[in-house]
């Protein structure tokens, strides 16, 4: 028998697969084995996807793997690599790495394993020498013996408890007295912990909730069942339609995945999928140890566990007899990979559920157009508890001076009084956007980026990641800023400059390094001086801050813990805030800067807009006191806004829709982005005009190429390809076809290649 094999290897050129000769001992390899195989005078990781019985190439020069792991990949999940692989214009290793057991990874390291332990057990020679027979034994033998008496203990707890180490338990082996057995240790369960308010399992279901239960359980009977988009507010019970048709899958002995954004972010619904179904639910995530993702990972393979819960890697969950997939916030960003390979989870939860003939459901308050378009609709219109959604009120921020609008300072000043609950989001971190010199306008920016450098006011520069580039060269290039002519003076103590891209600090300057001047201005608003300014207007309630920075600090759940814990205060923050969070006790929801988003050259800016917007709307006003929001933006009046007022998705989404069809873009059309970077400036740009050269000889329509602003340290260059939407196919074979013969020839030399189809 011929195995044939991808090895687990990050070359681009490497065309596999392989072939290796199978001998008796490997008779239970199979395809989604994983093996350890000699490759060009290395032992390398390779998996196994066909089994055939002859090779092409002459047997007697064909060897053997080295040796199997124990751990190995459903074949469905092995296709299902090889398809994002292909779908997604990557190597084969980078997707079969998608589908392998965790703390497997690339190369030929030693991959994580079963846990074991050797138990020790006491025999009745053992009993009759501990009860005194005339056997000599060490002080540590005697007591070992006697610990044994009540039943057998792990070696490791028996030389805790009584000095006697494994050395000492083999000795007792050896002469009769105990016996040695190595057994596989049970998985330790990741603890979950939850925020938010629960679901009652216990409540009746409203009639529009039924109603959406019977027509996904009525799916689940089809034998290709086309996926479903459930369409409802914020509020409206999505949660317990998703428990309920997990539950009948269960009882039709299939199993589930079900795709959450971010764990982090989302505890009260995974919490609520392990108080419903208990241990039949695995958790994979990666803030787990690979211990802990091993063992849940195990169990999904073992068929201990029917349900995984999880953030876009769950997709690649090995559950067999999937009957059920769900897609919880299918609007979130998250959802697309942003390593290589650039998979979208929800693409790949299309193909797997078709693969499966699996119901495929995704939930939105404010589903993507791609979605609304394709799927058949699943409305909900209104909350569970009967309360209306809050009136959102337009505050336009022209001529106003400060962050906060009057009609804002209101709001909370009313919170404040009542010693309520008010969540505030801008979607900027740290205290100031960047800082510039009042007399010359010289920027601070990235050596390694052509970014300006994000005032932050809580921490220490010391310690930080420190960009190669010379502090002469702080000014950055392209921007119009000076270089400097000395180092700046710098200010001790707290406080730093950093690079939201690279991770690169400094210090806060005291003088501008150029002209000397002292006047050094800080521009723009972050969350952090935000909670500054409402720690001194809402005081005495509390402020709390749940950003990228506090979060690294003290941990999302810590946080929400806090502020749910709290009889009242305000949480501040970034889009975290927006994701998911069910406090009742919540009556004000405020945006700052809503229309930022809309300033940037994006396809899908009105669609983030709108979103965000509307998501932070529906965490205010879940509880009986009810609740507003207010939304400051420089142009109230832009339809994302206007329709985010009213809690109108649906005349957003048909809006949107029309313009993406005027313009061709998705779902009436498809992207798909090559960056090709270099650490000098000129090879890159050769590489995308050679990559546009080759698409346009295969009448491939492409943009570019156009540069883009460096980032840690590397050049940039661009190519963007677009294509009707029967065009998929043939785009991405042709940029595979392309991206590989550049990056396998002389110019591709010191280059990096990043293809992203689908870009977000």
């Amino acid at each position: 028998m011929i195995a044939k094999v991808e090895p687990l290897t990050t070359a681009r050129a490497l065309r596999g697969p392989f072939d290796y000769r199978l001998g008796t001992e490997h008779a239970a390899v199979r395809v989604g084995s994983v093996l350890v195989v000699p490759f060009a005078r290395r032992r390398i990781l390779a998996v196994v996807v066909e089994v055939a019985e002859h090779s092409d190439i002459d047997p007697g020069r064909l060897v053997e793997p080295l040796s199997a792991l124990e751990a190995d990949v459903p074949a469905e999940l092995v296709e299902l690599g090889l398809w994002v692989a292909r779908e997604y214009v990557s190597t084969p290793a980078r997707g079969l790495a998608l589908v392998l057991p965790p703390g497997t990874g690339m190369g030929a390291g030693r991959p994580t394993a079963p846990r074991r332990s050797l138990a020790v057990a006491i025999t009745d020679a053992g009993r009759a020498a501990a009860a005194g027979d005339g056997v000599r034994l060490t002080d540590r033998q005697h007591a070992a013996l006697a610990a044994l008496a009540d039943g057998p203990l792990r070696a490791t707890a028996l030389a805790r408890a009584t000095g006697c180490d494994h050395a000492c338990a083999r000795r007792l082996a050896e002469r009769g007295l105990v016996t040695l057995e190595r057994s596989v240790e049970p998985p330790r369960r990741p603890s979950l912990r939850a925020v938010g308010a629960r679901g009652e399992a216990g409540r009746a279901l409203t009639e529009p909730q039924a109603a959406a239960l019977e027509a996904v359980v009525a799916r689940m009977d089809e034998a290709a069942p086309a996926p479903l988009l459930l369409h409802g507010v914020t509020g409206s019970g999505k949660t317990e339609i998703y428990l309920r048709a997990v539950a009948e899958t269960l009882e039709r002995e299939r199993t589930a995945i079900v795709l959450v954004p971010e764990i982090a972010l989302t505890p009260q619904t995974a919490s609520r999928f392990v108080e419903r179904f208990g241990d039949r639910v695995a958790i994979l995530h990666s803030r787990l140890s690979v211990r802990e993702r091993f063992d849940e990972w195990s169990r999904l393979r073992g068929g201990e566990a029917h349900v995984c819960v999880g953030p876009r890697s769950a997709v690649f969950a090995p559950v067999s007899h999937l009957g059920l997939l769900i897609v919880d916030e299918e609007h979130d960003g998250s959802y697309k990979q942003e390593g290589d390979p650039r998979y979208d989870a929800r693409r790949v939860a299309e193909r797997r559920a078709a693969d499966a003939a699996a119901v495929l459901m995704v939930g939105s308050a404010t589903p993507r157009p791609e979605s609304y378009a394709a799927f058949e609709r699943i409305e909900l219109r209104e909350r569970v508890d009967g309360q209306a959604m809050p009136p959102v009120e337009l505050v336009g921020m022209a001529g106003v001076r400060g962050p906060l609008h009057e009609r804002t300072r209101d709001a909370l000043s009313d919170v404040r009084r009542s010693r309520g609950k008010a969540i505030v989001l801008l979607n900027r971190r740290g205290w100031s956007n960047f800082l510039a010199c009042g007399s010359c306008g010289r920027a601070w920016e990235c050596p390694a980026c052509d970014v300006t450098l994000v005032l932050h006011r809580g921490g220490s520069p010391s310690g930080a990641r420190r960009a190669s580039a010379p502090a002469a060269l702080l000014g950055g290039r392209g921007s119009g800023a000076r270089r400097a002519s000395a180092p700046a003076a710098l200010l001790p103590g707290t406080g730093y400059v950093a690079c939201h891209h690279c991770g690169h600090r400094e210090r806060v300057p005291e003088a501008c390094p150029d002209c000397g001047s002292v006047s050094v201005g800080r521009h723009g608003i972050g969350t952090e001086q935000l909670g500054d300014e409402l720690t001194r207007l809402m005081d005495p309630l509390p402020v709390f801050r749940l950003d990228a920075d506090s979060a690294a600090q003290k941990g999302v759940e810590a946080v929400l813990e806090r502020f749910e814990a709290a009889a009242s205060g305000v949480l501040i923050g970034t889009q975290m805030v927006a994701k998911g969070h069910d406090f009742p006790d919540v009556t004000l929801g405020v945006v700052l800067d809503a229309d930022s988003t809309l300033r940037f050259p994006d396809l899908r800016a009105e669609e983030r807009t709108f979103a965000l917007v509307a998501q932070l709307a529906g965490r205010s006003g879940r509880g009986p006191a009810g609740g507003r929001v207010v939304v400051q933006a420089l142009d109230p009046d832009t339809r994302s806004l206007v329709h985010a007022a009213d809690h109108d998705a649906d005349g957003f989404l048909e809006a949107e829709l029309e313009r993406r069809e005027a313009l061709s873009y998705p779902p009436f059309g498809h992207l798909v982005r090559v960056v090709c970077s270099s650490a000098e400036n000129g090879p890159e740009l050769a590489a995308a005009q050679a990559i546009r050269a080759r698409l346009d000889s295969a009448g491939i329509p492409a943009l570019g190429p156009a540069p883009l602003f460096r980032r840690k340290g590397r050049d940039r260059s661009q190519v963007v390809i677009k294509g009707s939407a029967d065009a998929r196919a043939d785009m991405i074979v042709a940029v595979r076809e392309a991206v590989d013969a550049v990056a396998g020839g002389t110019i591709g030399r010191g280059v990096s290649f990043a293809v992203d189809v689908d870009p977000q």
